[in-house]
């Protein structure tokens, strides 16, 4: 949807938040990244607020990803997202209920496309079917959507590319981005933004924490600047 992708990073591994939250983010708070965020299990309440309202003081947007499939669980998700202060909800199979608590509370509402399920979560369904749901979804006013592209059972390339290019709203490709060369195909399609967690824990950009934010920072910087200068 536009040319200024943004990184997410997840304080998160297998779709959990790490014990060490608050200690990471205390270690990279002056990276690059602007937008950061974890999930809603297993820490305490008491350590999300507390990690939320730092990672507020220090300027940054966050997020919340929900992990949840029933209609309860989702409203409980959104519930906390809302008593943290968090920017966005992500994730959550979409309800109108959840949808309608967000818009009164003023959060940005992404929930999930297709079928999910799972945790770490899996993406099933048409490419079609997901742009369908997309469409009605926006007509009841959510901001965007959280597609889980490279966990799709199917062509996940296939599926980002028309996905962000068909459906008119801000769209994260979240989870399994874990490699430079899925960096690149990103670039290509544009996405509003990306999430990565388990793959900064895995190191598979780098060695630190806070190194492998900045260079993946960089790298997206260096190629929309490559980018521009081929126009």
């Amino acid at each position: 949807m536009e040319d200024n992708m943004q990184l997410i990073v997840m304080l998160t591994h297998n779709d959990h938040t790490v014990d060490n939250a608050y200690e990471i983010f205390e270690q990279c708070k002056d990276s690059k990244a602007q937008i950061w965020g974890f999930k809603e299990k297993p820490l305490p309440f008491e350590q999300m607020y507390e990690l939320y309202a730092y990672m507020k003081k220090c300027g940054k947007t966050t997020v919340l990803e929900v992990v949840a499939y029933t209609e309860e669980e989702c409203i409980k998700g959104a519930q906390t997202a809302v008593k943290c202060g968090c920017d966005i909800l992500m994730g959550t199979v979409f309800f109108d209920s959840v949808n309608e608590y967000c818009k009164k509370n003023k959060i940005k509402y992404m929930p999930f496309v297709g079928r999910v399920k799972g945790r770490p979560s899996v993406l099933g369904g048409s490419i079609d079917g997901m742009v369908a749901e997309a469409e009605e979804y926006l007509e009841k006013g959510v901001f965007g959507f959280d597609l889980l592209g490279y966990r799709y059972t199917g062509d996940a390339r296939e599926l980002n590319r028309q996905f962000v290019t068909r459906v008119k709203a801000p769209v994260c490709i979240a989870g399994s981005v874990d490699s430079f060369g899925r960096l690149d195909e990103l670039m290509k399609i544009s996405p509003w933004a990306f999430t990565i967690g388990g793959a900064f824990f895995e190191n598979k950009f780098g060695v630190s924490f806070k190194e492998q934010i900045n260079r993946v920072c960089d790298y997206i910087a260096c190629e929309k600047t490559l980018a521009g200068t081929a126009k």
